[in-house]
């Protein structure tokens, strides 16, 4: 049984990448005959054709996908748009899967370990799906359960994926995408770890200890392995769920604010940033406090980083230029001249503009979705006129968390002072107080608990 189980995923491992390659290869000739030929393609037919050959993995070229989707300019933008459309809920496997994992790790007698396990999974994504279980104390638990040979699956995606740069290089030379690639590679692989995942886990509920307005789950040490994460339940609503019931603007405005420091607090206190606000990955209580439910998508930043975080603000701010060439290139930024600078600061203007009016405003009157996109494509031709730039490795992560919040903020329509939540986390910062935080909660959590799981 477990030879044909082994050939069958192979065997649907090598479906799935016949049916993608194929789907790419469709791109490159078409593509080219564009660019070389002057034939006109049907950008948006063939960008669907794509989602509908990504949609039904399982696997992480789906999670890439969702994260190229937020990264402006990637890829072309009918491309763009259909990515972001991939859901995060893929159909889930059934349960003699389960059972035949869950026996694995925990052992035969796995079942006993928990009160109730509820068979059918409540969510799947890219990487594994999670059930509903509770514990023997009453204590009800998600139990997070990885599917079979992922290590394999994201080499061979992140393969696929270095292809799909490659060839939009050929075409686009604006942004270089080497160290994006060498920064979702990494970031992918860490999160099949869900020793580390517990461990992050552990981190934020050290950093936010304060937030009362932010909910951490627990993790059940004993009901955990490298593949298997088993956490304490939080009840809440998805966003758009929420946003259904009718909440007043008060409410979305709570919302908004407890969002911005669930994310910020870590940021900026010490130099930790959840890279996937993705609308799966958090729910709202009844109090209007955020559950945060993934903690795979984790980032330690450099504090000199988030120092240049700071002062790319106060560069917009004071319009200063040269200030902004030391915060590029304290995040990392190589070779830029004034040119240069001018073009990135048009992009960090869209992304900075909410902190830099001190009033309570509307943030879709701040920050559009078609204001973006069309700042983005000024962005991308002008990098393509100056001979384009090389994105440092930290700056993926980071850009994709604050284009996702902005989203999530669109959504709830907020009008909210982010010059004043924004002042509140930067006017007593220290490089110096974020780098000993910093190294005594890494210490505390990843040196004492990281590898017991």
């Amino acid at each position: 049984m477990a030879n044909f189980d082994n050939k069958s995923r192979v065997g649907g491992r090598i479906k799935r990448y016949a049916k993608v390659t194929t789907t790419m290869s469709g791109l490159a000739a078409r593509l080219a005959g564009e660019r070389y030929l002057g034939v006109d393609i049907d950008r948006s037919k063939h960008a669907a054709q794509l989602r509908e050959a990504l949609g039904g993995l399982k696997g992480p070229l789906m999670k890439v996908a969702q994260i190229l989707s937020t990264i402006p300019d990637a890829l072309p933008p009918e491309y763009a748009d259909e990515l972001a459309a991939l859901q995060a809920d893929a159909p889930p496997m059934g349960w003699l899967f389960v059972k035949r994992r869950m026996a694995a790790t925990l052992g035969g007698d796995w079942q006993e370990k928990y009160a109730q396990f509820d068979r059918q999974a409540i969510s799947a994504a890219s990487l594994g799906q999670v059930h509903k279980a509770v514990s023997h104390d009453g204590q009800a638990l998600a139990v997070k359960l990885q599917y079979p040979d992922m290590a394999s699956a994201i080499d061979a995606d992140l393969g696929q994926l270095k292809l799909v740069f490659q060839l939009y290089e050929r075409f686009d030379k604006a942004i270089s995408t080497a160290d994006i690639h060498k920064e979702l590679s990494d970031r992918l692989r860490e999160e099949l770890d869900y020793g580390r995942e517990a461990a992050n886990l552990n981190l934020y509920r050290l950093m936010l200890a304060e937030e009362k307005s932010v909910n951490i789950p627990e993790v059940v040490a004993e009901l955990s392995a490298r593949q298997l994460l088993t956490m304490t339940w939080l009840e809440g609503k998805k966003l758009m769920d929420w946003l259904a019931s009718k909440p007043s603007q008060k409410q979305r405005n709570q919302v908004a604010i407890n969002m911005f420091r669930a994310w910020y607090v870590p940021f900026y206190y010490y130099g930790v940033i959840h890279g996937d606000p993705h609308l799966g990955n958090y729910s709202i209580d009844k109090d209007l406090n955020i559950n945060l439910l993934d903690f795979g998508s984790i980032r330690i930043f450099r504090p000199e980083f988030v120092a240049g975080v700071i002062d790319l603000y106060k560069a917009l701010r004071d319009k200063n230029n040269g200030l902004a060439r030391r915060a590029y290139e304290r995040w990392g930024f190589d070779g830029l001249d004034d040119e240069a600078i001018e073009v990135l600061n048009i992009w960090a203007g869209f992304i900075y503009a909410p902190l830099l009016i001190d009033e309570v405003r509307p943030i879709q009157q701040m920050r559009s979705g078609s204001e973006g996109r069309e700042l983005a494509a000024k962005v991308h031709e002008e990098l393509k006129r100056i001979g384009g730039i090389r994105p440092p490795r930290e700056f993926v992560l980071m850009d994709r968390a604050a284009v996702g919040l902005g989203s999530v903020f669109l959504h709830l329509k907020a009008e909210v002072n982010w010059h004043r939540l924004f002042h509140n986390l930067i006017d007593e910062f220290s490089e110096n107080l974020l780098r000993q935080k910093q190294n005594d909660a890494i210490d505390l959590i990843f040196k004492n608990g990281f590898n017991k799981y």
